[in-house]
C-alpha cells in the first residue's frame, strides 16, 4: 500500500480523485489488451536464431538502435558463431566488427569475458536462469529477462528507456530506478503476460509515444492515458509522427518474423 501512496497524492494534489489499486489494475490491463490489439506482431526487435546470438546482440544493444545490432551481428556471426570462437578472438578485430554499435572497446570486453565464461561455466551453453545469466560480464537483469522471455519462454518484464518511460506515463509506477519500476509492474499482471507486454509497450513507445513529441492523436490509447496532451494532438499531425510500419517505413530487423507488416531493414551500407 504505502508504495503506492506517491502516485495518490500527485492525483489528488491535482485534483482528481486518487486511482484506486483495482481502477489502476484495471486500467493496466486494459491498455495491455488494446496494445495486442494494435501490434498483433509484436516481437523482439533483434535478429536471432539461438541464445547465444540473443544474447550478444542484446549486450550490444546498449546506448545504440536494434537497427544497427541487427546490421552488424551477421559479419559477426560469420567470424565467431559460438562462444568457444567469440572467447578467442582478437581483441582488435572483434572491436572492428562491431564498432558500428558504439562503446565497442567496453563492448567487445563484455562479449569476450561472457563467451569465455559460457566456455569454462555452462559448457558452451547459454544457462536458462536469471542468476546464472546475471553472473557472466556485462549482464544486467534487463539482457537476462531479453533471454529468458525470448529465447528460452520463462516470463520476464525488460525495462528499457521506452519501457520506463511510457509505464510512467501511465502512471503503473513513479520508480525511477529499472528493478522498482519492474516489480510494481510485474504485480499489476498475470506472469503469462510479462514477455508480451514487454515487446508491446516497447512497440508502442519506438512508433507511437515518443520521448519528445508522442503522437498523442494518432495514439489508440489516448482514453486511457493521464498523459494525454503532453505530445501533438492534432490527428493529422500527430500521424506524421508516427514511426517504422506505421508510417509504411522499414522496421529494425533485417529479418522480421513472417507476420510483421512493414518491410525488412536494409543491410548495413546499403542506403
Amino acid at each position: 500500500m504505502g508504495e503506492h501512496a506517491p502516485a495518490k497524492k500527485a492525483k489528488a494534489a491535482n485534483g482528481a480523485k486518487p486511482e484506486s489499486r483495482l481502477a489502476l489494475v484495471r486500467r493496466a490491463r486494459r491498455i495491455n489488451r488494446e496494445l495486442a490489439e494494435v501490434y498483433p506482431y509484436a516481437h523482439p526487435e533483434l535478429d536471432f536464431e539461438n541464445p547465444f546470438q540473443l544474447l550478444v546482440a542484446t549486450v550490444l544493444s546498449a546506448q545504440t538502435t536494434d537497427l544497427r545490432v541487427n546490421q552488424t551481428t551477421p559479419g559477426l556471426f560469420a567470424a565467431y558463431p559460438t562462444p568457444e570462437e567469440m572467447a578467442a578472438a582478437v581483441p582488435e578485430e572483434l572491436e572492428e566488427i562491431i564498432r558500428p554499435t558504439g562503446f565497442f572497446r567496453a563492448k567487445a570486453k563484455s562479449l569476450l569475458g561472457l563467451s569465455a565464461a559460457l566456455r569454462d561455466r555452462f559448457d558452451g551453453e547459454v544457462p536458462g536462469r536469471l542468476e546464472d545469466l546475471v553472473s557472466l560480464p556485462g549482464v544486467g537483469r534487463k539482457t537476462a529477462n531479453v533471454v529468458l522471455g525470448n529465447a528460452f519462454g520463462v516470463p520476464g518484464v525488460t525495462v528499457d528507456t521506452h519501457f520506463g518511460r511510457l509505464v510512467r506515463r501511465w502512471k503503473w509506477t513513479e520508480q525511477e530506478a529499472p528493478e522498482k519500476v519492474e516489480a510494481e509492474v510485474t504485480a499489476l499482471f498475470p506472469k503469462s503476460d510479462w514477455t508480451m507486454l514487454s515487446h508491446r509497450v516497447i512497440f508502442h513507445g519506438r512508433r507511437i509515444c515518443h520521448a519528445r513529441k508522442p503522437a498523442c492523436g494518432a495514439c489508440p490509447i489516448a482514453p486511457l492515458c493521464p498523459a494525454y496532451g503532453e505530445g501533438e494532438t492534432d490527428p493529422d499531425k500527430a500521424r506524421k509522427l508516427l514511426k517504422y510500419e506505421m508510417a509504411g517505413r522499414p522496421g529494425q530487423r533485417l529479418s522480421p518474423p513472417p507476420d510483421y507488416p512493414g518491410k525488412p531493414a536494409p543491410p548495413l551500407g546499403a542506403g
